[in-house]
């Protein structure tokens, strides 16, 4: 996935659009398409991470924890986005979850987190 795609993606989950995102962001039309073919500014990426609180890291695809380190270094993590995200690389004592145990965990998280049901 490339810098555009993934700002397509996080677009698409606020409910707008890349030309809209670049009007509130103040850049001019297709600005952001461009950087198919070019490196964005730093100041520029990082106006882009801040609006979608991710990492620039996230945006350029070294990483696909969307997460921004706070303060001391944590992460402020949605726990329902969070366990979606790394489903598919969780293990347990050294072995990959089957199908079944990802359906299992999900299941007793959402027993502890009974209050959240209705939006998990």
């Amino acid at each position: 996935m490339d810098i555009i795609d993934r700002i397509k993606e996080l677009a698409k989950s606020r409910s707008m659009t890349v030309s809209q995102l670049e009007e509130q962001l103040g850049f001019g039309k297709n600005y952001l398409y461009s950087w198919k073919k070019r490196t964005p500014g730093v100041d520029k990426l990082q106006k882009v991470a801040d609006y979608f609180n991710v990492s620039t890291d996230y945006l350029l695809g070294r990483t696909d924890n969307i997460y921004v380190a706070s303060k001391g270094d944590q992460y402020n993590h949605d726990l329902k986005e969070f366990i979606k995200s790394n489903m598919d690389g969780m293990a347990y004592g050294g072995e990959d979850l089957t199908a079944e145990d990802k359906q299992k965990l999900e299941m007793a998280l959402k027993l502890v987190f009974d209050k959240y049901n209705d939006k998990f």
